[in-house]
């Protein structure tokens, strides 16, 4: 049996890393994790961030040229209900005229010269089947349907505002995860730089944690880029008064009833208009009956002529117009007929259409949460399992510094998966809301 010689300058080394790792690997204090929750257990959203919400919204809507343009139109179609209306109302004319005036009666004249004249007319009508009140009928859901257009649009620009705001907060939360993680990797190569200067042999572990350090750093560059991207787009929406809350995080964590979102699709701004114009075509085509129906009126005119003569005349009396023959009528009310049945297979359409969307998003939803809230159990052991590597590898020799770098690694990776499960969990949220009774609605 080989007796071991005893070489006491191997021991230098060892014993200048036993005493420098403790105490460098000390001082790699990480940072305040950040505050992990399922969504089963979020709390109630704090009022704050959501009030910082509803202003962002209502300056994006206020800002939006498509919202305008949707409000003009809207009110150019009560301007149409009212003129329809106005058609029942008497019409009230004034001519006038200023010429010459000569007249001959068996070869004998009985005079001429200059003549003003002047005539006041009222008419109304008495009876005309119904066709103003179904005109008016079909202008008032023309109507109904631009206006709920104009909120449609309203909904669409309050839903980009709500999921890029979460997107620049799911980017802003990222980077603070990768900055943290770059943090305790640059504490790493500082303890490892002193190991190196101890015990030379080490120097590729210096060189892996060096290069683990500036992959970190490089994701925090990128998360901080798409941070400044989502609030290039923002702006475009609210101008340069972005929120200043780091990120909506517990605003949208509460996840609605499938029931309840599925009977709010009904109610949905965009189903509503199509039952409007639905009802319009219907209107219409009941207005081309109508009009074939004997027309009533009456009227009363009177004239007064200054000059040669000074003639007056005056009637009164009730007219009566019974329409007899129009081929264009019949094809004209059944085509209107034909387009209110195809609106109305267009709104059963995108009704289920609608509904089968919110069941998948409620879905992705429910999956997102669900996942969230098991990764925050995954995490805690992670944390136990990184801070036992961390402590065997300051024990020189129990574990290596590529165990801790890959316990490093899979925690910090958590951390990103939670951010991302919580901030899909949420933006499915407001697409769930905003298929339903609306996201702008909601933030009331």
């Amino acid at each position: 049996m080989m007796a071991l010689k005893f070489n006491p300058r191997a021991v230098v080394p060892m014993l200048a890393l036993a005493c420098v790792l403790p105490a460098a690997a000390s001082n790699c204090i990480d940072e305040s994790a950040v505050e992990f929750q399922g969504a089963e257990s979020a709390p109630v959203p704090p009022a704050e961030p959501r009030v910082e919400l509803q202003s962002m919204v209502r300056d994006a809507i206020s800002r939006s040229n498509s919202v305008g343009a949707a409000k003009l139109l809207a009110e150019a179609a009560v301007s149409d209900v009212q003129e329809v209306k106005a058609g029942a109302l008497p019409q009230v004319a004034l001519t006038g005229s200023v010429g010459g005036q000569g007249s001959t009666a068996y070869g004998v004249s009985e005079g001429a010269g200059g003549q003003v004249r002047g005539g006041l007319s009222i008419s109304a009508p008495l009876f005309d089947g119904g066709r103003i009140n179904q005109l008016t009928s079909w202008r008032t859901q023309l109507a109904e349907s631009a206006r709920q257009g104009m909120l449609s649009t309203q909904e669409q620009i309050a839903f980009q505002a709500v999921s890029l705001a979460l997107e620049r907060g799911r980017y802003r939360l990222q980077a603070q995860v990768y900055q943290q993680y770059a943090r305790k990797m640059s504490c790493l190569v500082e303890a490892l730089g002193q190991i190196v200067a101890a015990d030379k042999g080490r120097a590729s572990e210096l060189v892996q944690a060096r290069k683990t350090q500036q992959q970190a750093q490089l994701s925090y560059l990128q998360a901080q880029s798409n941070v400044r991207q989502m609030e290039a787009r923002l702006r475009r929406f609210v101008g340069d008064g972005l929120p200043v809350g780091q990120g909506f995080s517990s605003v949208l964590t509460r996840l609605p009833a499938m029931d309840e979102v599925l009977a709010q699709t009904e109610r949905a701004a965009d189903i509503v208009a199509l039952g409007a114009q639905a009802n319009a075509a219907e209107a219409l085509a009941r207005a081309v009956v109508a009009a074939q129906k004997p027309q009533v009126n009456w009227s009363v005119s009177g004239t007064k002529a200054l000059g040669t003569g000074n003639p007056s005349g005056w009637s009164a009396g009730v007219n009566v117009n019974v329409p007899l023959y129009n081929a264009a009528a019949d094809p004209q009310a059944d085509a209107a007929k034909k387009r209110a049945d195809a609106v109305r297979l267009q709104k059963a359409d995108a009704l289920e259409a609608r509904r089968a969307r919110v069941i998948d998003v409620h879905e992705q939803a429910s999956s997102a949460f669900d996942r969230a809230h098991r990764i925050v159990d995954v995490l805690r052991d992670s944390d136990r399992v990184r801070n036992f590597t961390l402590q065997q590898w300051q024990q020189l020799g129990k574990r290596s510094l590529f165990d801790v770098m890959a316990a490093e690694g899979d925690h910090y990776n958590l951390r990103i998966s939670y951010v991302n499960a919580l901030y899909d969990g949420q933006q499915a949220n407001a697409l769930l809301w905003s298929l339903g009774g609306g996201i702008y609605n909601w933030l009331q």
